[in-house]
């Protein structure tokens, strides 16, 4: 054979192959997206009409001596933990997911609500141990939507009826409702329901280095791992838009907080959620800028010229009164003078140690 023939050849092949490539992702560009259909997890379907207390499981509260069972304690956000500051009453912990309450129990008041898949997916972790979570016996599941993950979580179960590793599809029986975890008694039972955008699959290294005396046995399931955002309102906005994607739903919460970022071969986020980051964006930057919503789920990363060492907080939105209680304790100080509290510091190298 010629040298020159099998260059031409090589040739060839190398151009047929990419012609095959771009014609196999137009193809795939002109295909409808699938919508996500997304379905409760339990027979419960009165967040479609009203929600209130005939969704969401109260709260024990004991405020200033009051004690109180409010339902809004069983929604997602800050809605747990008043405070009273200058500027009012604040409610300081983050409740990452939504509480669902239960609506059917045996004779001597067991529940025995079904849980369900919310959409295809795979079972990715099992917990089976209540003692090792304060989520008790859970399921997380991964859903691939987009070309990126997402992970729904059912905590505070009962039964488990899916193993790790295990193909699920939407609506399909995996567990039963419970009242494993910490603070919960039977009366209370319910399903805690999250869906979460993973921050790093380092998750395990970066653990054993900041908290050595406590051990994790979820592996990068772990909650501090998972950040979840409204599945609630994603529900009702799915409900009037069955074509609404996550990032969609994502890109119209407001960034309460900026962090800048070193660079770093280990941020995994651009990767697995590249729809947080502008199609503009160019890699020469010296650092990444990345907003976070007031709960710290991350939604933008811009590139930035500020050249930093290590995380530092460049903005954060305007208030009258100490960041620390609006921040899940991120940051403290003045809305004009903020900084990274040491939590803050630990959980921003999360994303690039």
């Amino acid at each position: 054979m010629w040298p020159g023939f099998a260059i031409d050849v090589i040739i060839f092949r190398y151009l047929v192959f990419a012609a095959a490539t771009i014609l196999s992702a137009a193809v795939a560009a002109s295909e409808p997206s699938k919508n996500l259909d997304l379905v409760l997890p339990t027979d419960n379907d009165a967040l479609f009409h009203g929600g209130g207390p005939d969704f969401y499981q109260y709260i024990e509260r004991d405020y200033n001596g009051e004690k109180s069972t409010p339902w809004q304690g069983g929604q997602y956000g800050f809605v747990r933990d008043p405070v009273e500051t200058a500027a009012g009453t604040v409610y300081t912990r983050f409740h990452e997911g939504i509480d669902i309450r239960c609506l059917h129990r045996t004779e001597q008041g067991e529940p025995t609500d079904e849980v369900r898949a919310i959409s295809d997916g795979k079972a990715v972790h099992v917990n089976l141990v209540p003692g090792y979570s304060n989520y008790g016996k859970y399921i997380v599941i991964e859903h691939n939507w987009g070309g990126s993950p997402y992970y729904s979580l059912y905590a505070h179960l009962s039964a488990i009826d899916v193993r790790t590793g295990q193909t699920v599809q939407r609506g399909q029986h995996i567990a039963v409702m419970g009242y494993t975890g910490e603070g919960l008694n039977r009366e209370r039972a319910h399903l805690h329901l999250e869906l979460n955008l993973m921050l790093s699959s380092r998750f395990e290294a970066w653990y054993n280095r900041f908290h050595r005396k406590d051990p994790n046995h979820q592996g990068k399931y772990n909650g501090m791992n998972l950040d979840g955002l409204d599945i609630a309102r994603f529900y009702l906005e799915l409900k009037q838009n069955p074509s609404l994607t996550v990032p969609e739903f994502l890109g119209k919460e407001d960034a309460f907080y900026k962090i800048a970022l070193p660079k770093s071969r280990n941020f995994e986020l651009p990767k697995r959620y590249p729809w947080m980051v502008p199609s503009d964006a160019t890699s020469h930057a010296k650092s990444w800028e990345v907003s976070f919503t007031r709960s710290g789920l991350p939604i933008k990363i811009e590139p930035s010229e500020r050249s930093v060492k290590d995380p530092e907080i460049v903005w954060i939105k305007k208030s009258s009164m100490s960041v620390f209680h609006l921040t899940h304790t991120i940051a403290t100080g003045p809305a004009d003078n903020p900084r990274l509290t040491l939590y803050g510091q630990i959980m921003m190298r999360l994303f690039i140690d």
